[in-house]
């Protein structure tokens, strides 16, 4: 069955819930913990904990702050034995997120969406501590990828620049067991150009690898619900669209959906699970 990867933004401008789960003065608990537990709780198998935004315009974030705000949140995450994923396209994040794993280091999955412009120390922070590693389809960075939309062929384009990421992973040691792959909705393309992804989801799925699926709220949802006044849905009222989304890749065959909202997305890949229970 399709797992569930549930979405703890640690940031003050994430597009959907920033601020939402940052800790405050004098407060007894951290509430990024306590949302992290409810989603455990409503059937995530995965906490992907990020403490840089990666929406487009974000301004970016330095790996000492970054790792200032998520450890608070990791340390006892692991302790609970909950599975996680850091969301950083920072080696020094990576590398010091993998050391407080400690023993359980391969079981951390290290979620990447810089794409083309991945650091050249993260393939090798990777091979060295043996982590899991998604790698996201992406060809700038928040300030310059939604520039860079020209494709000939989608598909093809972004399926062969996934797997010249891929390569250097390769290179530096690190087995294809541990590579996950993401088509990277979102991540430098077009409202159209997601959904022509979407419909082509068995074809990445093709390559070999887990597949990881994230358009939980993204920006082409809100367009293809605005109102008749062309105002965009506003982006937590996106979550049916969002479901159904989750139930169309959970039958492509995807390893996992990253969302914000886990209770009906775990509805919508159990309904996928009896429809397809070989899957």
């Amino acid at each position: 069955m399709t797992l569930l990867m549930g979405i703890l933004n640690l940031t003050p401008d994430s597009f959907s819930d920033g601020g939402a789960h940052l800790p405050e003065p004098e407060a007894g608990t951290h509430p990024g913990l306590e949302h992290a537990r409810r989603m455990a709780e409503e059937g995530a198998a995965i906490i992907d904990v990020g403490g840089e935004s990666t929406r487009p315009g974000a301004e970016p974030v330095a790996p000492a702050e970054e790792q200032r705000r998520i450890m608070p949140v990791l340390q006892p995450l692991l302790e609970e034995g909950v599975t996680v994923s850091v969301d950083t396209r920072h080696p020094d994040t990576a590398r010091a997120a993998l050391q407080t794993a400690g023993d359980r280091a391969s079981e951390l999955i290290i979620n990447d969406v810089s794409g083309l412009l991945t650091a050249p120390q993260m393939p090798q922070v990777i091979a060295e501590y043996g982590a899991q590693i998604v790698i996201t389809h992406n060809r700038g960075d928040s300030q310059t990828m939604q520039q860079l939309t020209d494709y000939d062929d989608v598909v093809a384009e972004v399926l062969s620049e996934l797997e010249t990421i891929r390569s250097t992973y390769l290179d530096a040691g690190v087995s294809p067991e541990q590579i996950i792959v993401d088509p990277g909705i979102g991540f430098a393309k077009t409202h159209q150009q997601n959904w022509e992804l979407i419909r082509n989801l068995d074809r990445f799925v093709a390559l070999g690898h887990r597949v990881l699926f994230g358009a939980s709220r993204k920006g082409f949802l809100g367009a293809l619900l605005a109102d008749g006044q062309d105002r965009h849905r506003p982006a937590a009222q996106r979550d049916a669209a969002t479901a159904a989304l989750s139930f169309h890749a959970a039958c492509a065959g995807c390893w996992a959906v990253r969302v914000h909202a886990v209770a009906p997305n775990a509805d919508a890949l159990r309904a996928a699970a009896a429809l397809n229970p070989a899957a």
